[in-house]
């Protein structure tokens, strides 16, 4: 009789330990699975920066550029408007040509040239799918930036 007791104690410790341990277990899971998708978008704004400079090097149109940018990252939803062009300033997709030194000055700003510096820089606000963790890290603003020198002036409609 009194070994039975011990063995009903020691299930009732269990089922506490489990409930202690199990929501520190899902939290750590869905955080894990956030993460996952942070790093998912990260590398997405990063290769679409990359596949845009590619098109901004051989062809300066910057709806070309954007379309390409938008069209690469289109799995996270990067807004790109075609009608505000390299200057905009409400998009995500953020193009712009410096002069070799980094700079941006004339001739490079409004006549790209030979030598000038291709920049596109794609910029996304990434949040958690979990609410717990989304409100543990917030709002993260993730930021893919390439740079290329251009290698032919051409300026074609896409």
């Amino acid at each position: 009789m009194l070994l039975r007791r011990d063995s009903d104690r020691s299930r009732g410790q269990a089922l506490v330990e489990f409930g202690l341990i199990l929501p520190i277990f899902v939290l750590v899971l869905v955080g894990l699975f956030d993460l996952g998708r942070a790093v998912y978008v990260y590398n997405t704004i990063n290769n679409a920066a990359r596949e845009a400079v590619r098109v901004a090097i051989v062809n300066q149109n910057c709806t070309a550029i954007g379309n390409e940018a938008a069209q690469s990252a289109v799995s996270v939803g990067v807004d790109w408007d075609s009608a505000l062009g390299c200057n905009a300033g409400a998009n995500d997709i953020k193009i712009r040509f410096l002069q070799p030194d980094f700079t941006a000055t004339e001739p490079c700003v409004s006549t790209p040239r030979l030598g000038c510096i291709a920049e596109v820089t794609v910029q996304y606000e990434f949040n958690a799918a979990t609410p717990i963790v989304g409100n543990i890290i917030g709002t993260l603003n993730l930021e893919g930036t390439t740079r290329e020198p251009i290698e032919r002036t051409f300026n074609a409609a896409p």
